[in-house]
């Protein structure tokens, strides 16, 4: 793979995830998501084989992994913690009979403060989650950025740094929408600093000729 085709695979990758992110509550924007982290790490892997520098790849791995795993951690406790609540509100999600009405009871159920046990239940369940979620996209996020720096020194390109720290700031801050708003952004920038890379090349500085061992006449 040339340095050209890493180049624009990465881009776009990136670009495709921007495009995902924003239409997170479109239709299919999760399969252009997907897309896109497939040949963003297409791309890096190609990058790290071109710059010799396998951790920019390997970076990018553990982030996205880290991610997912968050995610599906986090979404499997709550799920199961919540049947598991229903269960005690007297919910049986296999034998309800009329799915119309299921969430008014459920409504009912819920204001109903005599078996707060199993509220307790689910609202923990939704902290833990939480919490699970947001530490994991932090952690995701550290390893990206460690790849961004990476690729920042390698490149010269300094956007690279930026776009790194965006996102890992922006995975601390996650607790309230600004933090969203800076892993976006940081995004965007890694995109047009993919754009921007140039392959470098090792260029010799020139010497002085040593001076002539000839006697003078």
């Amino acid at each position: 793979m040339t340095f050209e085709s890493s180049k624009y695979l990465s881009a776009i990758g990136a670009l495709l995830m921007v495009i995902g992110f924003l239409g997170a509550m479109v239709p299919y924007a999760g399969i252009l998501s997907l897309l896109g982290i497939i040949l963003l790490l297409i791309g890096i892997k190609g990058l790290a084989n071109f710059y010799n520098e396998q951790g920019i790849f390997n970076n990018v791995l553990y982030s996205i992994i880290t991610g997912i795993v968050g995610f599906v951690v986090a979404i499997g406790a709550v799920a199961i913690s919540a049947v598991a609540a229903l269960a005690d509100l007297g919910f049986d999600l296999a034998n309800i009979d009329d799915w119309a009405t299921a969430g008014t009871d459920f409504g009912a159920k819920f204001t109903d403060f005599s078996d707060f046990g199993a509220i307790w239940t689910l609202i923990s369940a939704l902290v833990v989650g939480a919490i699970i979620l947001f530490v994991s996209v932090i952690i995701s996020m550290y390893f990206l950025r460690k790849s961004m720096v990476q690729l920042s020194t390698k490149s010269g390109i300094g956007l690279f740094g930026t776009a790194g720290m965006l996102m890992l700031i922006g995975a601390v801050l996650t607790i309230v929408a600004i933090g969203l708003l800076l892993i976006l952004i940081g995004l965007i920038l890694a995109t047009v600093a993919f754009f921007q890379m140039k392959p470098t090349t090792t260029q010799s500085t020139p010497t002085a000729p040593p001076p002539s061992s000839q006697p003078p006449s």
